[in-house]
């Protein structure tokens, strides 16, 4: 088997890679460990910056999502009987499932008839040829390409191909996690709400006008399945502003996880023939809701770099882990920040809490702490 670029991993930024090329004239053949349904089935945040937004809808995606999708123009942050909304301006987000998200893109891959491998397993890459080997169906195959785009996740083997002395790992793993519930509900605000708490922080979203995502901070150990329904939303309640819990409507999860925490950067995000995007490369808390939104700008780099290439001009593929690099490390100082100052730390002291609330104060007084937050939150520049 021959293509142009292989793609490993069949997630977001692998289909919406596959996307652009293909709509450039250049194929791809993406290989997926999981089955389609599994990779449907992920439930993943769905904050999106209007870079993520724009891309979608320039690669002719964005029909549904600006049917379904919400447009918010802010977020409330609450602390110690405080809410104060903080207005985006002109620089909303939308709200749009990751698995929405997924649906649309695989329908794109549907409509190019994109090659997606899914179920495969035992991946070697080589970086020489370089293609790759891979099992499906009982069977060995090989695959050659020009380049390799790995997009497939934190604990996916591309990352692994790059040889320890050349590559650097930047971490920080918080001692927390989230537990999160989604439930057929109304959300409890139009917005969503962070809260810092003294007994941990809490978040209320939303996935439509009647789905609704909850968290909590929990131990970075926590067992889901040691939490009922009733323990969850008791515990939520106690963690919102007084309106909020008084107005939280509540039913059955029908989903019901828990995440670590943590800050994760490699470098560089290229290597020989290999390109890391997203998660492959790069981890943040939720908190920011930097992601899926990294992802895509990772894409978008890198999409520019192989269509340039075509035409001889390699610069964009030469300067590829830079320029994403540079958007990364802001997006993780972003998300640390936002972590820090409004999670309970087990070791935190009460003078420790007294600056997370100034900090959060502060935030509601000055507009140019409001204008930085909203820098960060909506998206920066590409």
């Amino acid at each position: 088997m021959k293509t142009q670029v292989l793609i490993i991993g069949g997630g977001p930024s692998g289909l919406m890679l596959s996307r652009i090329l293909s709509q450039a004239g250049i194929s791809s053949v993406i290989l997926e460990r999981q089955s389609r349904d599994h990779v449907l089935s992920r439930i993943r945040a769905g904050v999106l910056e209007q870079q993520a937004v724009d891309l979608l809808e320039s690669t002719g995606l964005g029909t549904r999502m600006q049917a379904e999708g919400f447009v918010h123009h802010g977020i409330e942050l609450a602390w110690e009987g405080h809410r104060h909304r903080v207005d985006f301006g002109d620089r909303p987000v939308m709200v749009y499932g990751q698995t929405e998200v997924t649906k649309d893109l695989y329908d794109g891959s549907d409509a190019d008839a994109v090659t997606i491998l899914h179920e495969v397993s035992n991946i070697e890459l080589d970086l020489n040829g370089p293609g790759a080997s891979f099992s499906q169906g009982g069977q060995r195959h090989e695959i050659t390409c020009e380049l390799i785009a790995g997009c497939d996740g934190y604990h996916g083997v591309s990352r692994r191909a790059i040889p320890a002395d050349r590559i650097k790992l930047f971490e920080r793993i918080y001692p927390f996690g989230w537990l999160g519930v989604l439930s057929e509900t109304p959300p409890v605000a139009e917005e969503l709400i962070y809260a810092n708490h003294p007994r941990g922080f809490a978040l209320a979203s939303m996935r439509n006008a009647m789905l609704s995502r909850y968290y909590i901070q929990v131990p970075a150990s926590e067992d889901p399945a040691d939490w009922s329904d009733d323990a969850f939303w008791d515990e939520l309640r106690r963690r919102l502003p007084a309106e909020a819990a008084e107005s939280l409507v509540t039913g059955p999860s029908i989903e019901k996880s828990a995440a670590p925490l943590r800050s994760f950067v490699a470098e560089p995000m290229q290597y020989g023939p290999l390109y890391l995007c997203g998660d492959a490369a790069h981890i943040v808390p939720p908190t920011g809701a930097k992601g899926l939104n990294l992802a895509m700008s990772d894409v978008q780099y890198l999409a520019e770099g192989i269509i340039a290439a075509q035409s001889g001009d390699r610069s964009g593929l030469e300067h590829y882990s830079t320029r994403a690099l540079a958007r990364v490390w802001k997006a993780v100082r972003f998300s640390w920040w936002f972590t820090t100052t409004m999670h309970r730390f087990p070791d935190q002291s009460d003078f420790d809490q007294r600056m997370q609330e100034s900090e959060l104060a502060v935030l509601s007084e000055s507009a140019a702490a409001r204008k930085v937050l909203v820098e960060n939150y909506s998206g920066l520049p590409l």
